[in-house]
């Protein structure tokens, strides 16, 4: 199993690129970053400092959206990227959340997301692609390949995946979540004639190494927040009838709305209704025993790779005991 990180964009940009650094030399697979350049800085730039200063990781966003920024600049970033510093970035994309609604708009439809999925890997990959009626081909790019992981909850975003996607992102580490969630992946895959092996399976969460379990609860506790926007909108468009697993639909009864400027933040006040017994499903906490047990079974349902969430305030230190005691491990 692979581990990688991801990262929030928070200035001073410095610190972003040095624990990307760290990571590489404690055995990470992948460095990952947010995208909401509202929220954060400007992720792209930041991949070119961290490719520059590193040999082996590779690099891209959880997630990127459709929505931000035109697809065929999102295609051109990785190509160039990928150029300057070998075939080292990977795309993790979705409908996008914060990036477009603190700009007051909505997620992009499904219909986009797939569209964009072929478009963005087909130009990153020296391929010609056909958009609004034109052939598009970067020239410069033959040599570039680039991977597209989709992040999906909802029935119809997990088909997608399947039919489409070369990974899927998964963001929450509930064993029983993410068995649900990889077989619909699977099946999707085989009915469209694709190798369902051929599909990687990531899973996201936050990751905090130590005893102290009621802090680590409440340092974590954002992530349920932020995984119940999601979850609030294939309930409003579902409704709760086992179109997705019950602890997903079932604790956000408690949520009564969110505030983006606290996204993603340990401390975020707009999710106390997260419940202990889900930031302990969805997260992973407590001493190295704990988190290699999970991973274990993560692996064993046939999950690739593991990125944990460094959003709390023990950032270095879970980095260290990751790349000590579980990366030799589980590599």
């Amino acid at each position: 199993m692979d581990i990688g990180v991801v990262l929030q964009c928070d200035p001073p940009s410095g610190e972003l690129v040095s624990l990307a650094k760290r990571a590489e030399e404690l055995g990470f697979s992948h460095v990952w970053t947010f995208d909401s350049h509202v929220l954060w800085q400007e992720p792209f730039v930041i991949y070119s400092q961290i490719l520059a200063q590193t040999s082996r990781v590779i690099v891209g966003p959880m997630v990127t959206n459709p929505g931000t920024r035109d697809w065929t600049v999102i295609a051109s970033q990785f190509a160039t990227l990928n150029e300057m510093y070998g075939n080292r970035t990977i795309c993790g994309i979705g409908r996008g959340d914060s990036a477009l609604r603190v700009l007051g708009l909505t997620p992009n439809t499904l219909g986009q997301l797939r569209e964009s999925v072929g478009v963005i890997r087909g130009l990153a990959s020296g391929e010609t692609v056909t958009l609004r009626d034109r052939e598009l081909r970067f020239t410069w790019a033959e040599n570039s390949k680039l991977d597209v992981w989709v992040a999906a909850y909802g029935p119809k975003a997990l088909a997608l995946t399947g039919e489409v996607g070369d990974g899927f992102i998964l963001q929450l580490a509930d064993p029983d979540i993410a068995a649900w969630m990889i077989k619909a992946v699977r099946t999707a895959a085989e009915k469209a004639g694709r190798d369902p092996a051929a599909i990687k399976f990531c899973v996201a969460a936050p990751a905090y190494v130590g005893d102290d379990l009621a802090h680590q609860r409440d340092q974590t506790r954002w992530f349920g927040g932020m995984v119940g926007n999601h979850v609030a909108d294939i309930v409003a468009r579902y409704g709760a009838d086992g179109a997705v697993p019950e602890v997903l639909t079932d604790y956000i009864k408690g949520r009564q709305g969110y505030d983006y400027a606290e996204h993603g933040r340990a401390g975020n006040s707009h999710a106390t209704f997260v419940p202990d017994e889900v930031v302990d499903r969805f997260c992973i906490l407590g001493p190295v025993e704990n988190h290699l047990a999970r991973l274990e079974e993560l692996r064993a349902l046939g999950v690739d790779q593991f990125a944990l969430y460094l959003q709390h305030d023990d950032k270095k230190n879970t980095l260290e005991a990751y790349g000590k005691s579980i990366v030799p491990a589980l590599s």
